[in-house]
């Protein structure tokens, strides 16, 4: 009696830091979670703001829906690799029916969604009956729904219709309707997996499918229903991504399945089934949202910045892993998650504590830490990718003029991810920057983002590429019209007016592949007796390059020349074409990119339609500090092109 008086004594005393140790302990993710808000919080004044924790939730918010679809399969024991494509497909399909096809925009959206019905079922149905294992079934249905959408869409961005579009807007003018719709999308879940027969199933056949079958349940029926409820989380995954970037990309969600299936990890399911929940799954996609945008703000170098999510995901995940073996061993003691309405009640319990605890947490940062106090001028400048030698001049030029004029660059790598690009402007956006560089990855899928930035009076220069349906206070570029004449009278100099050629296009929708091609189309009407017997994009990249060249030279042997829209897919072609590059089939690119001169001066590419990236970085430095301090700026500042042939490659380089 006397030790239980003792015990009961300082349980009294020390019951709250017990209490609040237990509940850390017991959440691994929500521990991760509350130290990376705290950590960024201390090295960021910006991050603990209203406007960048709302960016977070909207940040987080597709990859939230698609990963509470993922819950469902990973819980089963299953995986599905496909719900990125899917998400793309979808919103493809709805932008498709509502503007080329004229379907109302009602009946489009659910379209929109049988479409990720239809497609969750397919994989159901292979694994289920067909015996494939999920792996290979939803790998599969990701090669399948991303062709799909490229067929519908014929490579190029759809508009998606302004009624849908709303659903990338906000209510009241700062609540966002993606937070909304990951909020009412997590409730399902939670539902779905708590409080229905299907739900239950999904335990029972992850945990043991055998045992599952024998004890009644229709297994194969209901991994129908599990694959078809992940790809209706991936279609309104799929319509909240377009909304937000007011258009429907074929190419866009990328990656996503990875990001979703981390988050699903990350937030405490088991890949090997039985375990996992709705509030988890929430938990692990804001650990990534989180670490994108803190490591924006904090301006850490694109290339450390996978790294650094790489580690963290691995800690999360590790962390969870030593709790739960921590928490078998007390369950084996005492079983206090046992399941009653007693598990409940201290579930229950646990979550009010850490809701408190995170509460408290930001609160006292928030005070402690009120915002930035920099001085110096800080300009953000996002890149749609740092694969590719162009930009990378790009780069170094405008961090060359950077330094000389004494403000701090941060520069960011999209990733050929319009999402990515758009994330990355929000951030800026909320963030104490004086004005913006963006190379949109798309045209119009970035107006969103630089809207919002001319709400908040933040000046946008837009370099190389154009921006649509919004404002920028300059456009950096190098003129892409005359450069694709200059490179079709080149070329057709080259053939002495004739000959049969091919054309390798860049990234569909970008205006530097719209302008590029239209300038060497309209170069090309000066030679009518050059026939173009073939088009195809190869996205500004030159392994692409390579296999497109590789298969048009199948159906086409008998060529004469070959202009690319960039040297990145010269050189791809010229390496697909072996020895007749330079000698029976002349190669022109476009860009003048280390590389290319090399090639150049080497023979291989007959010629190259110059940029000088690094002067286009500087101009749009130059112009960004201007705009940042009021001055005026010209709407476009164009820098000269040149075509370099083997004449004068010396004197350029």
């Amino acid at each position: 009696m006397a030790t239980d008086t003792v015990k009961n004594n300082t349980g009294s005393g020390g019951g709250s830091a017990s209490a609040l140790r237990r509940v850390l302990l017991d959440n691994g993710a929500l521990s991760a979670l509350v130290v990376l808000v705290v950590a960024m919080s201390v090295l960021s004044g910006d991050f603990l703001t209203t406007d960048n924790l709302l960016n977070v939730g909207v940040q987080a918010a597709v990859t939230a829906i698609l990963a509470f679809g993922v819950t469902f399969v990973i819980v089963s024991a299953g995986i599905d690799l496909s719900v990125g494509s899917v998400a793309a497909l979808s919103a493809t399909v709805l932008a498709w029916l509502a503007t080329s096809e004229g379907v109302p925009v009602v009946l489009a959206v659910l379209l929109a969604a049988a479409t990720g019905l239809a497609c969750g079922l397919v994989n159901g149905a292979l694994i289920s009956y067909g015996k494939l294992p999920p792996f290979i079934a939803t790998l599969a249905m990701l090669s399948i729904g991303r062709g799909l959408s490229l067929v519908i869409s014929q490579g190029s961005p759809i508009a998606f219709p302004d009624s849908v579009s709303k659903l990338g807007d906000t209510l009241g003018g700062w609540l966002p309707v993606p937070v909304l719709v990951m909020i009412a999308m997590g409730l399902i879940t939670a539902v779905v997996l708590r409080r229905t027969y299907i739900g239950r199933s999904m335990y029972a056949i992850g945990g043991n499918e055998e045992a599952a079958r024998l004890s009644g349940i229709r297994v194969k029926r209901q991994k129908l229903v599990i694959y078809a409820l992940s790809g209706l989380f991936a279609a309104v995954a799929g319509v909240v991504l377009a909304s937000r970037l007011s258009s429907a990309q074929p190419q866009a969600a990328q990656g996503y399945e990875l990001d979703a299936i981390a988050a699903v990890v990350i937030g405490g399911a088991s890949l090997a089934g039985g375990v996992g929940k709705a509030s988890g799954t929430l938990i692990g996609a804001l650990i990534l949202a989180v670490l994108r945008n803190g490591l924006n703000l904090l301006s850490v170098s694109a290339f450390w910045q996978q790294v650094v999510i790489g580690v963290v995901i691995a800690l999360a995940v590790l962390l969870d892993t030593l709790r739960r073996r921590t928490g078998s061993t007390a369950g084996a003691a005492g079983a206090p998650g046992a399941p009653g309405s007693g598990g409940r009640k201290k579930n229950a319990a646990k979550f009010g504590v850490a809701a408190l605890v995170v509460a408290a947490v930001v609160a006292a940062v928030s005070v402690l830490n009120p915002g930035s106090s920099s001085t110096t001028t800080k300009i953000g400048m996002s890149l749609s990718t740092l694969n590719n030698p162009f930009f990378v001049q790009m780069k170094e030029g405008a961090q060359a003029e950077a330094k000389a004029a004494g403000v701090e660059l941060t520069v960011t790598d999209a990733q050929n991810d319009a999402s990515q690009q758009a994330n990355q402007l929000q951030n800026f956006t909320s963030s104490d920057v004086a004005s913006v560089i963006v190379n949109p990855v798309d045209s119009d899928a970035v107006g969103p983002a630089v809207r919002g930035a001319n709400k908040a009076e933040i000046p946008v220069i837009a370099a190389d590429r154009g921006v649509n349906k919004a404002d920028t206070a300059a456009f950096v570029a190098s003129d892409n019209v005359e450069g694709g004449k200059l490179a079709a009278r080149s070329l057709a100099g080259e053939l002495g007016g004739k000959g049969k050629i091919v054309v390798l296009q860049g990234t569909a929708g970008t205006s530097a592949s719209r302008e590029r091609g239209a300038g060497f189309a309209e170069g090309l009407k000066e030679f009518p007796d050059i026939k173009v017997v073939a088009k195809q994009p190869a996205d500004f990249d030159r392994s692409k390059g390579l296999d497109v060249m590789t298969n048009l030279l199948q159906g086409n042997g008998d060529i004469d020349g070959v202009f690319a829209e960039n040297d990145e897919m010269a050189l791809g072609a010229a390496k697909a074409l072996g020895a007749k590059a330079g000698k029976d089939v002349a190669v022109v690119g476009f860009d003048g990119t280390p590389d290319g001169l090399k090639a150049v001066e080497a023979g291989t590419l007959f010629a190259s339609v110059a940029q000088q990236p690094d002067e286009l970085g500087k101009a749009a430095v130059q112009n960004a500090v201007k705009a940042a301090r009021g001055e005026k700026t010209e709407a476009q500042v164009m820098v000269p092109v040149k075509v370099v042939t083997a004449k004068n490659v010396a004197d350029f380089s």
